[in-house]
């Protein structure tokens, strides 16, 4: 591939955890194939929300975009979040180079569900996803990393047996469809989708569940 082009390739597996035991596909960057796509806290400098706004502003202005009213509305969940500075909640999408999504994770208890969940929502998107510089399939293919990100986190640092994950919209929906199909090798008990809403368990969650409860 040659330097200065933008265009996703995808591969049989940049992160081996995922895609070995989530049969998750994972992507490269679309800026850089070489650099792994990574959910990050954003508590380091260079991926505080300040930071990414700023990056994202350059991201807006160099297709002549004006960022101030671009952002408008957009952004407002995070600049309420951040008003007092970082906020742990927030993770964003990275290919060590650029941010090129983020969104809000949290760990809690819902009455539904016998065990914590993990519920993903508020995503944002670089502008370049937005503003045509990105085709439609980069964006389904950053949505998707997004996704698996919150899978690994769900079986790492935040422990928790389902899923609740807001899309941006629900046209989004179409790129996880074929995640609702019941097959043996499938990670999951359950997977729907209802509007921009996913919901799912992993097998393994239940396996426990159903252990603790004996």
């Amino acid at each position: 591939m040659r330097a200065g082009t933008n265009v996703c390739r995808k591969v049989p597996a940049v992160s081996k955890r995922l895609a070995a035991v989530r049969n998750i596909s994972v992507i490269t960057s679309c800026i850089n194939p070489w650099l792994i796509m990574r959910l990050q806290p954003m508590k380091d400098p260079d991926k505080s929300w300040r930071s990414i706004k700023a990056q994202w502003k350059k991201d807006a202005e160099g297709v002549g975009e004006e960022f101030s009213t671009f952002s408008m509305g957009s952004y407002a969940a995070f600049d309420g979040l951040t008003k007092d500075g970082d906020h742990p909640t927030l993770y964003c999408l990275s290919d060590g180079e650029k941010v090129h999504a983020a969104c809000q994770v949290s760990r809690l208890m819902m009455s539904k569900f016998p065990t914590p969940i993990l519920r993903a929502r508020f995503i944002v998107v670089s502008p370049v996803y937005e503003l045509g510089q990105a085709d439609a399939d980069q964006y389904a293919q950053i949505m998707v990393a997004l996704f698996s990100g919150i899978i690994w986190l769900s079986r790492d640092t935040l422990s928790a047996g389902h899923i609740r994950f807001f899309l941006k919209s629900p046209g989004d929906a179409q790129f996880f469809a074929a995640l609702q199909a019941s097959t043996p090798l499938s990670p999951f008990s359950k997977f729907t989708i209802e509007g921009a809403l996913i919901e799912c368990s992993l097998k393994e969650a239940e396996g426990s569940e159903t252990a603790q409860m004996a």
